[in-house]
């Protein structure tokens, strides 16, 4: 297996202007802050973020959002940053709401390689709005298009050298299923075991989706 650990300026060299990239994280918990301020400090600009939320203005993405790196941002609810709504009405930013269970459906889709999924949610309504439609047993369904991205920034509680990686509570939420559908994974792990301290029934996602691991130096 080749070597997995990248410093943080290594992993810098990944990023360019106008990539696509999903980040893991509920309101800015399980999202990785070392891979964020990488992102931030990098320069930089024109990405689309696909992300749960953007959780809050100097926390999770939202230093991103705040500082106009972000061109478009695809999420479940921008509620919690005021400045993501500010951005959004002015026209400085394209934000694209997505009902959080379809979301993650689509990301998973966007993982598994499959072409898309069916859903009710949203029937009816301006999510509806120049989406195809199929009726099936007399009952609606919208059909939404999977989501991949060119990088995926996740954080987990445990890697080991081959990026098997665990995770802790909520930030189990999303960060999986995010692993899968990028061209290029990234990970921040709370800390980094040796290979064979994660038993195998404890790996969540398995170190053959992962791409790098963000070692703990400085």
């Amino acid at each position: 297996m080749k070597e997995k650990q990248l410093t943080l300026q290594q992993a810098s060299r990944l990023f360019r202007d106008g990539m696509t990239i999903m980040v893991g994280g509920f309101m800015g918990v399980g999202t990785p802050p070392r891979l964020v301020d990488a992102l931030l400090a990098s320069g930089v600009r024109d990405l689309t973020l696909i992300a749960n939320d953007t959780a809050f203005v100097d926390v999770g993405i939202g230093p991103l959002i705040v500082n106009g790196r972000v061109k478009k941002v695809i999420a479940s609810h921008i509620g919690t940053n005021p400045e993501t709504g500010r951005r959004m009405i002015a026209g400085e930013m394209e934000v694209v709401l997505v009902p959080q269970g379809t979301l993650i459906e689509q990301i998973r889709c966007g993982g598994a390689g499959l072409g898309g999924v069916l859903t009710p949610t949203g029937v009816g309504t301006v999510v509806e709005e120049g989406k195809q439609t199929l009726t099936l047993d007399g009952k609606k369904y919208l059909v939404e298009l999977p989501l991949r991205a060119d990088l995926a920034l996740i954080r987990a509680h445990q890697a080991d050298a081959l990026g098997n990686l665990t995770y802790q509570l909520s930030a189990r939420n999303f960060n999986p299923l995010i692993a899968l559908a990028a061209d290029i994974t990234l990970v921040e792990a709370d800390e980094i075991v040796p290979v064979g301290a994660i038993a195998p029934d404890h790996v969540v996602t398995p170190g053959a989706v992962i791409d790098h691991i963000i070692s703990q130096e400085a």
